[in-house]
């Protein structure tokens, strides 16, 4: 079908969001969308695109539109529902932590056109230079044309690409948001002033750049001939109205349909209309344009609205907008998807119509739902952990983490009490440090004791009680600290650890101090505090 696209700029510029951008108004706003083809088209259909969401960029997220695998060029449009007057394009492409998906966005082109033939449109972009490092994400796309039809097209098929290309074409994109004028004749921010009479006019500077349906002329002042878009210098029919068919555009088509502009038959149905001539209307359970189009999920199946798809009583559950053709989502399930979902593993979605988590539980709940928490004992993802019997609270534990709750049982350590001591220490909370085991060896993390014996010089279970002074150096017994072969000068006892009483003196005090001696040394038996009078001598036993 013939159409004209005015062009108001030859020079596009990609922008970042300005205040300006921000006063017109999205026109593709849940408007109808198409993709060549989906990958799972439940939910990455086109539609999502102009849903206005894109919190979640991920493209199994629910909010983006993705095209099917191993293709040579991957398009996608939305139809504005009649030619308007665009000022921008956003365009909000998939990402990742590794954006990886940069190499699938390169090469894209945008086109704008009154068919969905985007090659009897213009392009207002196309990239050429950007790599995976420099390409922007989102991009803002300066696209000053008159059209019905945005149109984002990317193609793989003359190889060798550029470095960081995919080899197949791919359409991963989350949102487009078409900003521009609502109604044709007006310009400007705020889509107030109106363009000279009869012109389709530059939408920021106002200045003719074609003429309204139905005019003609440099001055747009001269009328088609009634019902046609004719050719904006010489006035011929190029197209007719909707309705009209014929030569100058003077033929009713059938009542319903789109008809064949030179002859008049029928070539589409409008909404709720079907048959040879567009007479009969859609059956029960389909709608839209030659009724090719099944209800949705409706409340009542099969009872739809045969024009728009609008569901009379509401959804089945699990389904939700006027159409009951999406599921649930930002965790919802159920009746209206009114119904919150339980903490499902990895944050993943549960079943959108009985709230079922697919692939088990987050940690510390449990049950089909998993909106249970864990009881006493148990912690972690489906409860499916028991606290560590370590904990100093038995069964006290948190249920998300397994952190004990008070602390753990003497010899034990970290937050789950599943570590024993180390670092040489035993007992509660690890404080206490071990004696010299032999070899250097750990002691035992609950009670201190040495298992394998101590070093040389300690005694004890622990080892840590020192040897006394055993004869000529010998080791003390390790467990009771006894001296086997006596004990050496000054000291006495079956440990050797007491000092030699008052008068007694050398090995395990054996020798009894000189009689004339007022105090001798415990280990030599000198006379240090010395003698009685009349005596002399180291021991005073001279006269």
């Amino acid at each position: 079908m013939p159409c004209v696209v005015v062009l108001c700029c030859c020079l596009f510029i990609v922008l970042h969001i300005t205040s300006n951008a921000l006063a017109y108004e999205n026109l593709a706003l849940h408007q109808p969308a198409w993709l060549s083809s989906t990958y799972q088209s439940y939910y990455t259909g086109a539609d999502r695109v102009v849903d206005g969401r894109y919190t979640n960029l991920a493209w199994r997220g629910g909010q983006c539109a993705a095209s099917d695998r191993y293709q040579t060029t991957a398009e996608w449009r939305v139809d504005l529902g009649a030619v308007k007057s665009i000022h921008h394009v956003f365009l909000q492409y998939a990402t990742d932590e590794n954006n990886i998906y940069t190499r699938y966005f390169l090469g894209f082109s945008v086109f704008i056109s009154n068919t969905t033939n985007k090659e009897d449109g213009v392009m207002c972009f196309r990239d050429t230079n950007y790599t995976g490092a420099t390409i922007p994400n989102p991009v803002n796309i300066t696209c000053p044309y008159h059209g019905r039809y945005v149109i984002y097209y990317n193609n793989r098929t003359h190889p060798p690409y550029p470095e960081g290309y995919s080899n197949d074409a791919y359409i991963y994109l989350c949102e487009v948001e078409v900003y521009g004028c609502p109604k044709l004749g007006f310009y400007g921010e705020s889509c107030s002033m109106p363009c000279p009479q009869n012109c389709l006019c530059h939408i920021t500077e106002g200045t003719c750049l074609g003429c309204l349906p139905g005019y003609y002329g440099k001055t747009c002042s001269k009328l088609c001939s009634k019902n046609c878009f004719c050719n904006i210098t010489e006035g011929t029919c190029l197209d007719c109205l909707p309705g009209y068919y014929g030569e100058n555009c003077s033929q009713w088509c059938p009542q319903n349909c789109h008809c064949n502009i030179t002859e008049g038959p029928c070539l589409d149905c409008l909404p709720g209309y079907m048959g040879l001539n567009c007479t009969e209307k859609c059956l029960r359970g389909y709608h839209g344009p030659n009724c090719k189009h099944k209800c949705g999920n409706c409340e009542y199946e099969k009872e739809c609205d045969g024009k728009t798809g609008e569901c009379f009583y509401g959804c089945q559950l699990g389904w939700r907008n006027t159409k009951c053709d999406e599921k649930c989502g930002d965790n919802t399930y159920g009746w209206r998807c009114q119904q919150t979902c339980g903490n499902c593993s990895n944050g993943e979605p549960c079943h959108h119509v009985n709230g079922t988590c697919p692939f088990g539980c987050d940690a510390g709940v449990y049950g089909k739902k998993c909106d249970i928490e864990c009881p006493r004992g148990l912690y972690g993802p489906n409860c499916k952990n028991n606290c560590s019997p370590n904990c100093a609270v038995s069964k006290q534990c948190d249920v998300v983490t397994g952190e004990c709750i008070g602390g753990c049982k003497a010899g034990w350590t970290n937050s789950t009490c599943d570590e024993k001591c180390g670092n040489k220490t035993y007992g509660a909370e690890c404080k206490e440090p071990c004696g010299n085991c032999k070899n250097m060896e750990p002691c035992h993390h609950v009670d201190g004791n040495c298992l394998s014996g101590c070093e040389s010089g300690v005694y004890g279970m622990k080892c840590n009680q020192p040897c006394g002074n055993c004869s000529n150096g010998h080791l003390c017994n390790e467990v009771d600290g006894s001296c086997q072969f006596g004990c050496d000068a000054g000291v006495y006892g079956k440990k050797c650890s007491i000092e030699c009483l008052v008068g007694r003196y050398g090995e395990s005090c054996s020798e009894i101090c000189g009689a004339q001696c007022q105090g001798c040394n415990r280990f030599s038996g000198v006379c240090d505090l010395g003698c009685l009078p009349g005596w002399t001598g180291q021991r005073c036993d001279e006269p």
